[in-house]
């Protein structure tokens, strides 16, 4: 019976559309619109669906998509890097120093495929165990020192590598009952850890519940998903993070908004 290589990624397109105008929804109402306006309710709702997706998208691509994640979390941090000054202008409750969530994308990344990379060397008997808990006790200590500098934090950081361990699950599930059984509790730590991100309950929904529709893409329903026929011109794709930012930025200081 012929099995198909990897799952369709149509939905990435949608996604992206829908990442973009999320976050910046998100950031205008936060950075641009007066409180009088009454629009802060858009961060605590469809404000939280732009991480999860934006994470869910590089989590797949992980898997599914690239020969090279590291090459593919490289171009991510190169991203960050670009939009990290205009990052830092943004008016903020705390004046700590905090990497933009390209690095925790980028970090997270790395994370998932290393310890990918590893468990699959393991399995094939081409590393020793004591080397697998080596590299999984550098990972704990890499993740709990960058946990403190990046946006979203320790939570953001295990976001990815626990979607893609999902992902996987669920679409290498077959008919089975014990498979498909297995496939749902690998689901449960990407959404526990999808729930700790927020403060507030409408936030913490809206945010579990994009996991909750990518997880089932995963298990099947990707291959529903149509093309879509206005794809994203990918510089603007690149362009988009560090553009709006700046864009913000520009408008902050010219309206006299920075203190």
């Amino acid at each position: 019976m012929a099995v198909s290589a990897k799952p369709s990624s149509h939905w990435t397109g949608w996604a992206q559309w829908l990442a973009l105008f999320t976050m910046t929804a998100d950031h205008v109402t936060r950075y641009i619109v007066p409180e009088a306006w009454g629009l802060d309710w858009v961060g605590s709702s469809i404000g939280r669906i732009a991480f999860p997706l934006f994470a869910a998208m590089v989590a797949w691509h992980g898997l599914f998509n690239t020969r090279n994640p590291m090459r593919y979390a490289r171009r991510m941090l190169i991203i960050g890097v670009i939009a990290q000054l205009p990052y830092m202008l943004m008016p903020r409750e705390s004046d700590a120093f905090i990497l933009n969530i390209c690095f925790t994308l980028a970090a997270g990344l790395t994370l998932g495929s290393l310890v990918r990379l590893g468990w699959q060397h393991y399995q094939q008997e081409s590393i020793h165990f004591g080397w697998l808990l080596g590299g999984a006790a550098a990972g704990v200590t890499l993740w709990y020192l960058l946990g403190f500098w990046v946006e979203y934090s320790h939570s953001g950081l295990l976001l990815i590598p626990l979607l893609m361990f999902a992902m996987q699950a669920l679409s290498d599930a077959e008919g089975d009952f014990s498979a498909r059984l297995w496939a749902g509790l690998a689901a449960f730590p990407a959404l526990w850890i999808a729930g700790q991100m927020n403060a507030s309950d409408m936030a913490k929904s809206f945010t579990v519940t994009t996991c909750i529709v990518v997880l089932i893409l995963a298990a099947g329903a990707a291959q529903r998903i149509p093309t879509l026929q206005w794809a994203m011109p990918r510089r603007l794709w690149l362009a988009w993070y560090p553009g709006h930012f700046a864009l913000i930025a520009l408008w902050l200081l010219f309206s006299g908004q920075f203190s």
